[in-house]
């Protein structure tokens, strides 16, 4: 056999590589198996994944592990999705991990991812967010009355800021009562509306501990509520739905009682030197205006007070002149006008003009009547004119000679054809009519 036939290990661990990286089964795995040979590096992880019967070498790269939401540990059972690939130089093949959960929470993980984005759709994360009130003097507090929340919350208020009151609601936090719980307190808390806050709280735990904070009735009724809220729920890297909606996440409840109150020390500095403040700037107010004061006491005007208004008396002199000449000459002009209207009045009497055209008026009126008498009588010549020409055209005149007209149902007879022998006709006469049947027709002759 010749040379040639023969690969090299690089040949064949690149040929082995492309197969692995071109099976699309091999593109994306899931897997369950047992954490093993696990110890935390600072940067890319490298672990075992095994069962009862197998083993697979499996690395997580620093970008996909800084996102866990769970601490890894040695024995851990997984659920893993990653990709199958070869490592050229030792001609091995791992897992390379690009999602992890702990095993038996993949479930609600799931449960979780869906409402988070239906929710999500809704808008419910991107509503505006309460501003916390600045000074407090009523806080409602839901977690449960045993734990070690309450303690902390408050040890922490009572240390920063003891004037405020704290209103505790004992509530389920976990297990079967735990949603019916918090949402009825949140309900009751609403309905108060004297309260400036609510921490709602608890400590850390597993996904199934924490998953009354990632109810949907838990979810709506947080944003349903008219009073800001601080949310506790878990530690650092536990997020749950509720720390979404709430208007501030403490990453602690000691954090949340923090963020809740100011410290009382640091407010009554505050209001020393605004009270420091005001005295101060209320003083130098005082003294600006004192020295105003005196300048106008000083001033001429107060030392001789007349001299306030002699320019004004000066003026009120010039405008009465000025007045007076107007008026009177604007008295001069109205008076001479009145006496030429009254001349031009004089000159112009309407009595002649009046008595001329009642003259003209009983002319025309006498004329128009002798026209309408003359036109009355040349219509009534005309009118009777008419009706004789009309009489004499009658057919009743023409009837009372002795004439008459014939007739069928189907009209006036006008010509022998029109009638048959044997046929009744109907004869007009002038004072009535007559019915006779034709014995015989007969043609005029004409030489």
């Amino acid at each position: 056999m010749s040379t040639q036939q023969y690969l090299t290990v690089t040949a064949l661990t690149k040929y082995i590589k492309r197969k692995f990286d071109a099976d699309p089964y091999l593109e994306r795995v899931f897997l369950t198996g047992e954490i093993s040979n696990y110890r935390k590096r600072p940067n890319h992880q490298y672990f075992s994944l095994k069962d009862d019967n197998s083993v697979i070498s499996a690395v997580m790269y620093r970008g996909e592990f800084n996102r866990l939401k769970f601490n890894l540990e040695e024995g851990m059972k997984v659920l893993i999705v990653g990709r199958v690939n070869v490592y050229e130089p030792s001609g091995s093949y791992n897992i390379v991990v690009e999602h992890m959960e702990p095993d038996g929470v993949g479930a609600l993980y799931q449960a979780y991812t869906e409402l988070k984005e239906r929710l999500a759709k809704e808008g419910l994360f991107s509503l505006p967010k309460k501003a916390l009130p600045a000074y407090p003097k009523k806080i409602a507090i839901v977690t449960s009355p045993s734990g070690a929340v309450i303690k902390d919350i408050i040890t922490t208020v009572k240390r920063r800021y003891p004037i405020v009151q704290l209103v505790l609601y004992p509530t389920v936090v976990q297990g079967k009562d735990s949603v019916r719980s918090i949402v009825t307190n949140l309900k009751r808390i609403n309905k108060e509306e004297d309260y400036d806050l609510v921490i709602i709280g608890r400590g850390g735990g597993s996904i199934e501990d924490l998953w009354s904070f990632n109810e949907e009735a838990v979810i709506r009724q947080l944003v349903a509520m008219t009073i800001p809220v601080i949310s506790s729920v878990g530690h650092e890297t536990d997020t749950t739905l509720s720390d979404l909606v709430a208007d501030v996440r403490a990453a602690t409840p000691t954090a949340a009682a923090e963020l809740s109150v100011p410290v009382m020390t640091e407010v009554l500095l505050t209001i020393q030197k605004e009270q420091q403040r005001l005295y101060q700037a209320t003083r130098n107010k005082v003294i600006v205006k004192n020295e105003k004061l005196n300048r106008l006491m000083h001033s001429y005007v107060f030392r001789q007070p007349q001299r306030l208004y002699e320019a004004h008396l000066v003026r009120i002199d010039h405008l009465n002149t000025n007045l007076q000449s107007v008026m009177t000459k604007m008295m001069e002009k109205q008076k001479s006008q009145h006496q030429r209207l009254n001349l031009q009045l004089q000159n112009v009497n309407p009595l002649s003009e009046v008595q001329l055209l009642s003259k003209m008026w009983k002319t025309h009126d006498d004329d128009l009547h002798d026209a309408m008498t003359r036109y009355m009588e040349h219509k009534k010549q005309t009118l009777t004119q008419n009706m004789l020409s009309l009489d004499m055209l009658s057919p009743l005149k023409i009837m009372s000679r002795g004439y008459a007209y014939v007739r069928t149902d189907a009209g006036i007879i006008k010509s022998i054809n029109e009638v048959k022998v044997d046929e009744t006709v109907t004869i007009h006469l002038l004072d009535g009519q007559v019915d006779a049947t034709i014995t015989d027709i007969k043609e005029n002759k004409n030489d």
